[in-house]
């Protein structure tokens, strides 16, 4: 039987992961007693964990109800910057680090990730998971434990970038040359090369917000 301590980080983790996948938007309402039923879990933990989140702004308020939180124009911005500064560490990192499975496992996302082209979705997710390992490689526990911050607060995003046409092929490219730069030892690059990449994606993401408003 579970602790009540281990109740709340497991009410902590599936609502996060929920709103990570998309089971919760930007603006949906996250009612104690549903997310109970849901999950299987007595209302006190998640209660405690919805207060957790509401601290990370993860959540915020709307009225008396507690709605999964949206990030603004200036709040992607800020968070695209420190994202991009700090993945590109990760990687001028992983290229002084990594090891020779670590790059391997890079290569075969890859190729893995070739065949989701066309389900920006399922992308979308291996872009992450993708992501994370290259956070791993730098073998930094405090630059990992920043980007997991960072990535927590971009499940705050409601559709991904790698939905445009042609990004995902693009994306992948990008990958690619990323994993050279790391494969090669050659810091700079592989810190030049995670940079451009995270500038590509804001710039397609600000296009998408820019037509979605028209």
């Amino acid at each position: 039987m579970p602790t009540e301590k281990h109740a709340q980080k497991d009410a902590y983790d599936l609502i996060l992961e929920a709103i990570d996948v998309g089971v919760y938007k930007p603006g949906d309402r996250l009612v104690e007693s549903e997310l109970a039923e849901r999950f299987g879990v007595s209302r006190t933990p998640i209660r405690e964990a919805l207060q957790r989140l509401e601290t990370q702004s993860l959540l915020a308020r709307d009225g008396r109800s507690l709605i999964v939180a949206s990030l603004d124009h200036n709040q992607l911005a800020e968070l695209y910057v420190v994202r991009s500064e700090l993945e590109a560490l990760a990687a001028r990192l992983a290229a002084r680090h990594a090891t020779e499975e670590e790059m391997r496992v890079l290569d075969q996302m890859i190729a893995a990730d070739l065949k989701l082209i066309d389900d920006p979705s399922a992308l979308a997710r291996a872009n992450r998971r993708f992501h994370r390992q290259i956070h791993l490689a730098s073998h930094n526990r405090y630059l990992v434990q920043q980007l997991d911050l960072v990535y927590r607060s971009m499940a705050l995003m409601a559709t991904t970038s790698l939905a445009a046409e042609g990004r995902g092929e693009t994306a992948m490219g990008e990958h690619e040359t990323i994993v050279a730069a790391i494969r090669a030892r050659d810091e700079q690059s592989a810190y030049d090369a995670l940079k451009a990449h995270i500038s590509n994606a804001f710039i397609e993401r600000l296009t998408q917000d820019s037509e979605a408003a028209v």
